[in-house]
């Protein structure tokens, strides 16, 4: 007999690059997601199918890492199977068919969700439901960074295993569920997919983290949420450095995130897209991952540049997710969606813009 399972993808509101650091975050889970129909087998194997996509074989006792399926959903099933084994959890052997609405490249988290998914039909199956979310979640991480190849951190996991709004900082383990109604405000949210590409991006992401942790070691520190911000601030540091410049972002985002919360607690639409703002023009020029030499790829630029020109004064918008490539993040009062769609679209392709709902 087979089980249904279904885990929410997300989408990040604010603490861009920030989670890999011991700071804070503020993302959503959308209604969005990855669903599965899941049974145990007998066998000392798992078997998924998805449509489209060529069917994955794991064997339970070959769960070491593989580095020539970095990327692939097979490395984060594999890692899944080995991270529950290393805790001591229990795992077996099931066939299951997955689904999904999470459109490709978008950056919901389509790898969080899939990886999540597959905890939970693990927790289910083999171990009564009780393992805990946060573990799956921590689990999840580990197979993306060891056998899926991503240097990521906690946030996206920790989003999709909760399937909540949550303000998290990963320096004091505080984790709050947040109400989020930006329909009440009177907002939209939405993203855009400017159509840029992930592929040779690996570098430029992980140069974010080793770039923190190279000011964070200046301190004697292993990350920058381990430094005073006083300390950090009272150095005369030289701008045009950019591992200074992402430091700098990290401390101003890591301030602002709980600002971001306390504003949608207080359905504050104003204060919310204020703060939203600045965080977008921090991810652009100290952050700097919009554009990177490694492709030469400017989509994602064009298209800050043009929800700039449509909702400056009215609305707010920011890159979504790690960066380098993908989705603008864009807020503001409902009744300006309609029209800057319209012209994000003629720009990126119809249905490239989408408005993104929380649950």
């Amino acid at each position: 007999m087979r089980k249904e399972f279904y885990v929410c993808g997300r989408t990040e509101l604010a603490g861009n690059h920030t989670d890999h650091q011991n700071g804070r975050v503020l993302a959503a889970a959308i209604e969005l997601g990855v669903r599965a129909r899941a049974g145990v087998n007998n066998e000392n194997i798992v078997r998924i199918r998805s449509e489209g996509q060529p069917e994955i074989e794991v064997l339970l006792n070959q769960l070491t890492i593989r580095t020539r399926e970095f990327g692939t959903a097979k490395a984060l099933v594999r890692g899944m199977l080995a991270g529950f084994q290393e805790l001591g959890l229990k795992i077996g052997g099931f066939d299951a068919t997955v689904s999904s609405t999470l459109p490709a490249g978008a950056g919901l988290s389509s790898s969080a969700a899939f990886s999540v998914l597959i905890g939970r039909v693990l927790s289910e199956l083999f171990n009564g439901g009780a393992v805990d979310p946060v573990v799956i979640a921590r689990v999840a991480q580990r197979a993306e960074n060891s056998f899926f190849g991503k240097p990521c951190g906690l946030m996206s996991q920790l989003v999709c295993a909760l399937g909540k709004t949550i303000y998290v900082d990963f320096a004091t383990r505080e984790i709050e569920t947040v109400e989020a109604d930006f329909g009440a405000m009177g907002l939209t949210l939405c993203l855009t997919e400017t159509g840029g590409s992930h592929a040779g991006l690996d570098t430029s992401y992980a140069r974010i983290p080793a770039d923190m942790v190279y000011v964070a070691n200046l301190f004697d520190k292993g990350v920058l949420g381990d430094v005073d911000p006083a300390a950090f601030w009272s150095k005369g540091w030289d701008p045009a450095n950019r591992p200074v410049r992402r430091a700098m972002h990290f401390f101003d985002e890591n301030e602002r995130v709980p600002k971001m919360r306390d504003a949608l607690k207080a359905r504050d639409g104003a204060t919310y897209m204020r703060l939203m703002n600045e965080s977008g023009r921090s991810s652009e020029k100290l952050l700097n991952n919009i554009v990177t030499s490694a492709t030469g790829d400017t989509k994602l630029a064009q298209g800050l540049e043009l929800s700039k020109r449509l909702l400056e004064g009215r609305g707010a918008w920011r890159v979504h997710g790690g960066g380098f490539a993908g989705c603008v993040q864009a807020l503001m009062p409902r009744e300006f969606f309609i029209s800057y769609k319209f012209e994000m679209e003629k720009t990126f392709g119809v249905g490239s813009c989408r408005e993104i709902r929380l649950v």
